[in-house]
């Protein structure tokens, strides 16, 4: 592959109960764990920063797909929810699920636009495989 862009980001302190920085300091961020694992739940933690990270990007996917299968994409909007749990093995797993929202298209053309963008979307393609990702087309 060659590279278009190179994200840095930097973590200092506890990992989940410390720091996250950019190399650029466009994101400067305290992290903690969430009430539901232990945690304060005072700052960030990285399955928002996954969720962000990977809505933006289907969302950007999708706008691609859409123009070139001629559907439009104005309005539309993705959610992204980041589970993580054991993974019984003694680790721990993720799972996302994508909601996504066309509201110029028809189901069927909201329903060709997600599968479209999860075969072009980068996030879609790094977890292909590693992680269950299930994508729901909502009204």
């Amino acid at each position: 592959m060659e590279a278009l862009y190179t994200a840095i980001a930097h973590a200092s302190g506890g990992g989940r109960d410390g720091h996250v920085r950019s190399e650029d300091d466009r994101l400067d961020l305290d992290t903690r764990p969430p009430a539901e694992m232990g945690g304060s739940g005072e700052g960030t933690n990285p399955e928002q920063l996954f969720a962000a990270g990977y809505s933006a990007c289907f969302l950007s996917a999708l706008h691609v797909v859409g123009r070139n299968l001629s559907i439009d994409t104005a309005g539309a909007e993705v959610s992204a929810s980041v589970s993580i749990g054991s993974n019984g093995e003694g680790g721990f797993g993720l799972a996302v699920e994508l909601d996504v929202y066309i509201p110029n298209a028809s189901p069927e053309q909201a329903q060709q636009a997600a599968d479209a963008a999860h075969t072009v979307c980068p996030y879609s393609n790094a977890t292909r495989g590693n992680i269950d990702v299930t994508i729901a087309v909502v009204a």
